[in-house]
């Protein structure tokens, strides 16, 4: 059954099939929105974007357009649902598909929001209400957050910004030996702590 939430200024449409949005992830919306004024110009990248709230409302009030990318066509469904429910849907595109496959060589973004799975496996019993492709991160929660690095190490526009979601400080600490960092592509330059999660913003080295 379709549930309504408002979600910042937006109304978000989602069913159990996808992950619940969760108020405090605003908290994405609005690091990417203030990242926006002063990036360069350019349609704005959401990653495992569900039902879309987090991407939606980030673009909202800034007139830039949003790809979405999520392999669950549910969601992808909401996603575009929600973009027409809230007047934004000439704006938005949707892809349903694989992170790895969603975006062809040259596409640049200058802002990119990615908001993966990031509880580890062993632990995935502890939310039963939640999907379990929505929240399940491989043996280290960080499966999905690495083919999100991935995607931005080949896809941020140069003087842009990612705004990666995982869950604890030690999962954004993990992340910094993956090789687009420590071979100088992309800098984790602050780290946000929220209520449930930690939110990373990177940019172009």
């Amino acid at each position: 059954m379709t549930e309504h939430m408002a979600f910042g200024s937006l109304t978000i449409a989602f069913d159990d099939r996808v992950l619940r949005p969760r108020a405090w992830t605003a908290a994405q919306s609005e690091w990417a929105a203030d990242l926006m004024a002063t990036a360069p110009g350019g349609p704005v990248l959401e990653l495992c974007a569900g039902a879309g709230h987090i991407g939606l409302l980030a673009v909202a009030t800034t007139g830039r357009r949003l790809v979405c990318a999520d392999a669950n066509g549910v969601a992808c469904d909401y996603a575009r649902a929600n973009a027409v429910a809230n007047g934004l849907a000439d704006r938005v595109e949707v892809r349903e598909s694989r992170l790895q496959e969603a975006l062809t060589d040259g596409e640049m973004f200058p802002v990119v929001i990615a908001d993966p799975p990031w509880v580890p496996r062993e632990q995935t019993g502890r939310y039963p209400a939640d999907p379990l492709t929505a929240i399940d991160g491989g043996d280290d929660g960080l499966d999905v957050a690495r083919a999100c690095l991935a995607v931005v190490d080949d896809h941020l526009a140069p003087g842009g910004s990612a705004i990666l979601q995982v869950g604890t400080r030690a999962q954004t600490d993990a992340l910094r030996s993956e090789p687009c960092f420590t071979e100088g592509r992309l800098a984790v330059v602050e780290v946000r702590q929220q209520v449930r999660g930690v939110l990373a913003r990177i940019d172009r080295a």
